[in-house]
């Protein structure tokens, strides 16, 4: 079985939109996302706190699009 590595944290919206860049080049990921888990146990959590996860084959090219695309959306 495959496991998943998480490669960014970041605000919901920016990992949403680094979810379709990746998978527009062929890279399919997973979004775990605390805020809303903790929000419905009444829970507060910080800012930042999406995470984007992909296969661990995928790592290394998933890396060099991130860098792309925090190139192209000026981060």
């Amino acid at each position: 079985m495959s496991k998943h590595i998480k490669v960014y944290r970041e605000s919901a919206i920016f990992i949403h939109g680094l979810a379709l860049y990746l998978e527009e080049n062929g890279i399919s990921s997973i979004i775990k996302d605390s805020n809303e888990s903790a929000r419905l146990a009444g829970f507060a959590v910080p800012q930042n706190s999406v995470e984007l996860q992909v296969l661990e084959r995928d790592v290394e090219r998933a890396k060099e699009l991130i860098e792309s695309f925090n190139e192209i959306s000026g981060d």
